[in-house]
């Protein structure tokens, strides 16, 4: 991924994992809560097999729905 792209990915990741704070479920491996920035990364690793950096430029609008998708449906 170009590395602007990848800067407004970051900055997506940011803005999804602030607007999660406090609305992930709780879960026992984590007791004082949960990390959103992490658990939108390691989706996107589960997803695509590797960081977002990785991702070619062509699948970024899919990256980007993807990210919504997890604002949308936190779990």
């Amino acid at each position: 991924m170009k590395q602007e792209n990848a800067k407004k990915i970051w900055q997506l990741i940011l803005e999804t994992g602030d607007s999660l704070k406090g609305v992930l479920p709780d879960h026992p491996s984590h007791p004082k809560g949960r990390n959103p920035y992490a658990h939108i990364s390691l989706e996107i690793k589960t997803k695509y097999g590797c960081s977002y950096k990785d991702i070619p430029d062509s699948k970024i609008y899919e990256l980007e729905e993807f990210i919504k998708y997890l604002e949308e449906n936190p779990s």
